[in-house]
């Protein structure tokens, strides 16, 4: 699965509304708490794409296996209902810069084994990622000045 969208607004700005900002732009209906605010990115190696659920009880939606700030995250593991099953996954985002601004790509290979076959879960977890992609697009529209 692979999506791209393009930002109008500083690579910097989008890189820092994707990752230090998650909670605020994800969509509720994809987290385990229903608030997207419980989710945080720690932004480093062996860090996470994680979410709070009270007293001390949280997740790790993905684990971050390489960062290179403003540019590439490459995240492991299986987002939402595929963490329960037996599959690997890896995810990118990427961020680049074009002329109007930021193309924001995020790409999710996943393989292994789902009773009934993956091919029935990667339209609804495409869809996931392309609304991720125009939750991330509004926010950083309404939070940019001007």
């Amino acid at each position: 699965m692979k999506n791209t969208v393009l930002i109008e607004a500083d690579r910097g700005v989008v890189y820092h509304a994707a990752m230090a900002r998650v909670g605020s732009w994800w969509s509720s209906d994809h987290t385990v708490s229903g608030n997207a605010a419980n989710l945080y990115m720690d932004a480093r190696v062996l860090g996470c794409f994680c979410e709070r659920l009270g007293e001390g009880a949280g997740l790790v939606h993905l684990s971050i296996s390489f960062i290179n700030p403003g540019v590439l995250v490459r995240f492991n593991g299986g987002l939402g209902p595929l963490g329960l099953m037996g599959v690997a996954g890896n995810m990118t985002w990427e961020f680049e810069t074009a002329d109007k601004g930021t193309l924001v790509t995020i790409e999710y290979a996943i393989g292994g084994y789902m009773p009934g076959g993956l091919d029935s879960i990667a339209a609804p977890v495409d869809g996931v990622l392309l609304d991720a992609l125009d939750l991330l697009a509004a926010y950083v529209h309404d939070a940019e000045p001007g």
